[in-house]
């Protein structure tokens, strides 16, 4: 016989000996998840004993999550922008620092109305977020998965967001020849192949080519930024998120291109994060 405070005190002890960055908040949502239960429920009974059924059901998750299994794949779910996203394996998880990139987006989108493209959409975490801001825009999020791109419409449809749209296919390819938008972002892969962070963590269990990118990792920003200049409106910017030793090299790649006012801002943690251009030329 377990209560509900007895079973979170244990698993964060066991979370905590993992290694586990969050081990009591860990231990809560995935309790709540196996009994679905809202979190509150841990606070309003914590003396209420638990069924054996539902121990066991949380054990085989806790069990997932002593192996380094992120908990958003263990249920299925992560909250961006306020926005509870579905999420599978085949995905990135999306993260606090990209919502710095949507901060930025939704600065430099005031200046015109065309409009948006995300490219590598995943969960469809930006583009959602955006459209949800900007109901009067149109997003196109593009995903080289086509489970991303189901995904992330399927995300659409729960959230009842009518404005983004998703497509599959190789960075611009599933664009018809003339399309321009007044803004294109990107978190692209842009992890460094030999980074030793790919085998730590939640890392381990995403999909390396999510993650992964030549030329120490700005293959995919390079390609990008030159192609992205036949879509781009006059005065459209295009912003990456990236790695935080990665701005003075993304820099360079957008002034190179021509691109204009070319400047990095901080994440949340004071780190490089994300780059931004404005194309000026038709």
């Amino acid at each position: 016989m377990s209560t509900v405070e007895q079973t979170i005190q244990s698993a964060t002890s066991a979370l905590q000996e993992s290694g586990s960055n969050s081990p009591s908040l860990d231990a809560a949502v995935l309790l709540c998840h196996s009994l679905d239960k809202p979190r509150s429920f841990l606070f309003t009974w914590p003396d209420k004993v638990l069924a054996e059924k539902d121990l066991n059901e949380f054990q085989v998750l806790l069990d997932r999550r002593l192996k380094g299994e992120p908990v958003a794949y263990i249920v299925g779910e992560r909250e961006f922008w306020s926005l509870p996203l579905k999420v599978s394996p085949t995905t990135l998880i999306p993260r606090p620092d990209t919502e710095r990139l949507v901060e930025i987006a939704l600065e430099k989108s005031s200046e015109q109305d065309g409009p948006i493209l995300d490219l590598g959409t995943g969960t469809g975490a930006i583009a959602l977020a955006l459209a949800s801001e900007m109901p009067d825009r149109n997003v196109v999020g593009i995903d080289l998965e086509e489970e991303a791109q189901i995904l992330a419409s399927g995300n659409a449809k729960r959230l009842g967001i009518t404005n983004a749209r998703f497509l599959s296919g190789s960075w611009f390819t599933p664009l018809e020849d003339g399309t321009k938008f007044a803004l294109i972002v990107s978190n692209p892969p842009y992890i460094d192949e030999l980074d030793p962070h790919l085998s730590q963590g939640d890392v381990r269990f995403e999909p390396m080519s999510a993650l992964v990118a030549k030329e120490n990792g700005l293959a995919d920003i390079r390609y990008i930024a030159e192609h992205a200049i036949g879509f781009l409106e006059t005065d459209g910017w295009l912003m990456f998120e990236h790695g935080f030793e990665q701005g003075d090299s993304v820099i360079e790649i957008l002034s190179s291109l021509g691109y204009q006012q070319v400047v990095t801002e901080k994440d949340y943690g004071n780190n490089d994060r994300v780059t931004l251009g404005q194309w000026k030329h038709n």
